[in-house]
């Protein structure tokens, strides 16, 4: 029993976990993965970080951008500053004047393991099912536990989030709204070169077409890397189209393109690993304005944060996102 459940460690649920906890909630933080962060995250590939999902964070919000500079960690600010081509960022106000832009030497990933520092952060915890009664929410998780609260926090892609509401019929209201919310996929490739890792001509390049979105130079970032990384990203209409191509028929395909772009031997990696995010972002024609809470009778109330929940879209989205759903959950914020 908690006075409240959080499902999702991605940067929405760890800020709103973290803002409700410095209130005086006692917060679990329930994640299906390994660690925390979500999207933000970065791989170690024999000691070299790799960020596989954000390359970099950017934004204008005083609080995001304060907790960005807690951080206890080495940063480059400005990355990337040597950017390429005429395609479209994934998010192209990254590139305003008035954006700060940052990225991590250990990788981005560190942002999320500082907002989750001091949480009851549950990893590997998989919720399967929920229930109502007696005034309490529970949330059963794969390996048989159940977490019960009055408060449950949802802080997951739209999809998922709908999947868990749907036996629940007190909650078909906010599965309906989330109908409305569509989110993309992407397939990501990391690739490693043997040989020294000279300065490219962009530390990321937007190809104007074709199945590539982005390239990054991701050992750019580093200090004293091994080897050369590049981290590929594929636009999300093709990721959609081509979502369950095998990770072999996807790393051929990218790496083509990346050899036409950068030179043939971008097309020939010592070591290639392709990664399917199943919802990576989210379609910004379809977002809501503010995250979502909703009372039941009993006393039981139900909140909804993440990306899609704010109208800046990214990672700062999620972030505002999970802290104004804190501040609706405690009072603070009413509308």
């Amino acid at each position: 029993m908690a006075d409240i459940v959080v499902i999702g460690a991605g940067l929405a649920g760890l800020a709103c976990a973290g803002a409700l906890a410095r209130s005086g909630a006692d917060v679990v933080v329930l994640d299906k993965g390994r660690g925390v962060g979500g999207r933000c995250a970065t791989r170690r590939i024999e000691g070299q970080p790799v960020d596989h999902g954000l390359c970099f964070l950017h934004g204008t919000d005083a609080a995001f951008l304060a907790a960005i500079d807690a951080v206890d960690a080495e940063r480059i600010p400005g990355w990337p500053r040597l950017v390429a081509g005429r395609g479209t960022p994934c998010h192209p106000t990254a590139f305003d004047p008035s954006s700060r832009r940052v990225a991590f030497v250990d990788g981005v990933n560190v942002f999320a393991k500082h907002l989750a520092r001091g949480l009851d952060v549950r990893t590997n915890t998989k919720v399967t099912n929920l229930s109502l009664d007696d005034g309490q929410i529970h949330a059963a998780t794969e390996d048989g536990a159940v977490f019960s609260a009055h408060t449950l926090v949802f802080a997951l892609p739209v999809e998922q989030t709908s999947a868990l509401l749907a036996p629940v019929p007190a909650l078909a209201g906010p599965r309906a709204l989330l109908g409305t919310v569509c989110t993309h996929p992407c397939w990501t490739l990391i690739a490693r070169y043997d040989g020294p890792d000279d300065p490219l001509d962009a530390e990321i390049s937007y190809p104007p077409e074709g199945a590539l979105q982005l390239v990054v130079h991701d050992s750019s970032k580093r200090r004293h890397p091994r080897v050369r990384t590049l981290v590929l990203q594929a636009r999300p209409s093709w990721s959609a189209r081509n979502l369950e191509l095998s990770a072999e028929a996807v790393t051929a395909i990218l790496l083509a393109e990346a050899a036409a772009l950068l030179g043939p031997w971008a097309g020939t990696p010592s070591l290639a690993v392709a990664h399917r995010w199943r919802h990576a972002r989210v379609d910004r024609g379809t977002g809501l304005a503010a995250p979502y809470r909703l009372a039941l009778p009993g006393g039981v109330r139900i909140g909804i944060a993440g990306e899609a929940f704010d109208p800046v879209g990214g990672a700062e989205a999620a972030f505002r996102s999970g802290q104004r759903l804190a501040r609706r959950i405690g009072g603070e914020d009413r509308c």
